[in-house]
């Protein structure tokens, strides 16, 4: 909802003239008529009115004098921030030389109808290098050193790569001539079927890698084998910070296959899978990549001399976040790099300093100011007259269009050797608009209010706001656990707000955090210790029965009623508002039932039962018709189930 502007005066035609009567009695007290049939008083509404005419036409303040106002007090509208997310480059054939895929490479999805392509630039270098196999070694729980298999293995020989009856702890040890890091690694196994009793979909077994100073686990696509119960592929894409290591005397990229502890209704491993042969190769790499297209060289024009000159940059909105924002003024010596500056406070004559407005795209540079005394201070200097001033680099782009799905970046924009795909295989994340000036009028007074030092908690989730606009949803609580304390639960944007969500999307980035720490930092009240964390997460599970009219499709039915239930259990588009679930707002049973009944096709919700459930571990607690969140929870929607019948 838009701020409504305040009037300046809100007095109207009656207070006027009751105003001008009381300063008659006061002045002139042997003035008794006050009736409408005396002239004086004819004068006194008769300036009223002309009076109101007035008042209304200065009650009509422009937006653009609001916007100017909101500019002196430092408010600035919020550019858009670029969604981020991992990119995968797949290779036409295993990797015999290192390949370097540079930094600025620009992917995107498939063009379809009438909508452009969402573009994303990868953001450093991606060198994929080639792997042999070093060494296969494995080691049982309880043992204190491993054992090597590769050479029984190239003779021929089958090897058990866990204990008889294995159990957590139980490893196979893939060791690698040299690390590769963010490559993707391709397992060849050639395996002989004796793994029994577990879940080929949900094996008890994790993959991980040596960073150097601890195992890192290591994201796996592609497995085939069932957890190494038949011959197959495992990919593994190993992280960006493996590293060389020397266990048990041997060096090099160390990988492993750990037995885990079974989650509740897992099966375990009744006998030890077989191996009779292994081949090792690089098929990929993984590196990050930003919803932003990268400009260079962009001339904005001539400087005249003088102070405060703006120049207007080609394309907006700009994105700081995306990458370094350089400008370059021309001089006798070649061209000069100036520093970017939130403002000219600090800045001296000399200083080569400019201000950046991203959202318009207008860069300014120093202006004069008279001072008390009569004399004029340069804060920032000015370039000197007809010097070329240029965007040497900046990004431009962003948005929530950048949230795509997993599995939507599929096209390169240009053919890269030896690189025969690319694949996104998480959603993208983090994508939001840039503030509209609507919002920006409302968040003017809060500012005015804050002014950059947190005290109530409202202050602290509108800097937060400010700081990490990636984020969906702030909420700061008082810390019950610490006296004093205060928690900043986070929750990050997701690429489908209105679908099922995955737990694993509701977590914030850790650089993420990171910033609003070091934010939060400069702002707090000394004494005040501020954690950021995601909330609480409380499991939501309905079991539900419901009668269908006569002519509907029951698999319709119920495909419509679970996205129900996803959206109204929806920590980001839940709720009664539809505005994300609030915090602490507990879940009951006749709100289900409401949601389900408001479905057309649905002629009575015969039966709802609810459950609360821990959406880590899958436990569902008993039933209930009414389930407590705390302050710092919010609702998930954890496994469904409906059942459709036609009446």
């Amino acid at each position: 909802m838009t701020l409504p502007v305040p009037d300046l005066d809100d007095r109207r035609f009656q207070d006027l003239v009751d105003d001008a009567k009381r300063l008659v009695m006061r002045r002139c007290p042997e003035w008794t008529d006050h009736n409408v049939s005396d002239p004086g008083v004819t004068l006194i509404e008769t300036f009223a009115y002309m009076t109101e005419v007035l008042l209304y036409r200065l009650n009509r303040l422009p937006d653009r004098l609001y916007v100017k106002f909101l500019e002196l007090i430092g408010v600035r509208l919020y550019p858009p921030v670029a969604a981020r997310v991992p990119v995968t480059f797949w290779l036409s054939a295993p990797a015999t030389t290192p390949l370097i895929i540079e930094s600025g490479t620009a992917v995107s999805t498939l063009i379809g109808g009438s909508d452009e392509p969402v573009v994303f630039t990868t953001t450093r270098d991606l060198e994929i290098v080639p792997c042999e196999l070093k060494s296969l070694r494995t080691k049982s729980a309880h043992a204190e050193e491993s054992v090597d298999r590769l050479a029984s293995l190239r003779l021929g020989e089958q090897c058990e790569v866990f204990s008889a009856r294995p159990e957590p702890g139980d490893q196979l040890f893939v060791v690698l001539t040299e690390p590769a890091p963010s490559c993707a690694v391709r397992l060849g196994m050639v395996c002989v079927t004796e793994g029994v009793g577990v879940d080929p979909a949900r094996p008890p077994l994790v993959w991980e890698a040596w960073d150097g100073s601890e195992w890192v686990e290591c994201t796996v696509t592609g497995d085939d084998t069932g957890g190494l119960n038949r011959s197959g592929t495992v990919i593994v894409h190993v992280p960006d910070n493996h590293d060389v290591g020397v266990i048990e005397g041997e060096r090099g990229g160390w990988l492993r296959a750990r037995v885990v502890e079974t989650e509740s209704g897992q099966p375990a491993y009744s006998a030890s899978p077989v191996l009779r042969g292994l081949e090792v190769g690089t098929v990929g790499g993984t590196v990050e990549s930003v919803h932003a297209k990268t400009l260079h060289d962009e001339v904005l024009g001539e400087a005249e001399g003088v102070a405060g000159q703006r120049f207007q940059v080609g394309s907006t909105p700009i994105l700081v976040d995306a990458g370094d924002v350089v400008l370059d003024v021309a001089s006798e010596n070649g061209w000069v790099a100036w520093d970017r500056v939130e403002h000219f406070a600090d800045s001296g004559p000399e200083d080569l300093h400019y201000v950046l407005d991203p959202s318009g795209g207008v860069v300014e540079f120093g202006p004069l100011l008279r001072q008390r005394d009569g004399s004029a201070r340069q804060y920032g200097a000015v370039p000197s007259p007809g010097a070329t001033v240029r965007m040497a680099r900046y990004a431009t782009g962003g948005g929530r269009r950048g949230n795509v799905v997993r599995g939507a970046v599929q096209a390169l924009t240009s053919a890269i050797p030896f690189v025969a795909a690319v694949e996104n295989l998480v959603a993208a994340q983090g994508g939001v608009d840039g503030e509209t000036v609507e919002q920006a009028k409302a968040r003017g007074p809060q500012t005015l209010r804050s002014r950059d030092r947190a005290v109530t908690t409202e202050d602290y989730e509108l800097i937060a706001t400010a700081a990490a606009p990636e984020l969906s949803r702030v909420r700061c609580i008082p810390d019950t656990e610490h006296e004093g304390g205060l928690r900043l639960l986070v929750v990050p944007s997701v690429p489908n707000p209105l679908g099922r969500l995955r737990f694993e999307d509701l977590v914030p980035r850790q650089d993420t955090v990171d910033k609003l720490v070091r934010r939060l930092e400069e702002v707090r009240v000394a004494g005040v210790r501020v954690v950021v964390e995601p909330p609480l997460y409380k499991g939501v599970t309905v079991v539900a029965r419901l009668l269908a009219m006569p002519y509907s499709d029951v698999d319709k039915v119920r495909d419509e009623a679970m996205t129900t239930l996803h959206q109204f259990l929806n920590p980001l588009s839940g709720g009664p508002d539809g505005t994300g679930w609030p915090f602490g707002r507990p879940v009951h049973q006749g709100e289900v039932f409401a949601a389900l009944q408001r479905l057309r096709e649905v002629d009575l919700v015969a039966e709802v039962r609810l459950f609360g459930a821990n959406p880590v571990t899958g436990v569902r607690g008993s039933e209930t018709q009414w389930i407590e969140l705390e302050a710092n929870s919010l609702t998930f929607s954890y496994e469904h189930q409906i059942k459709v019948e036609r009446r």
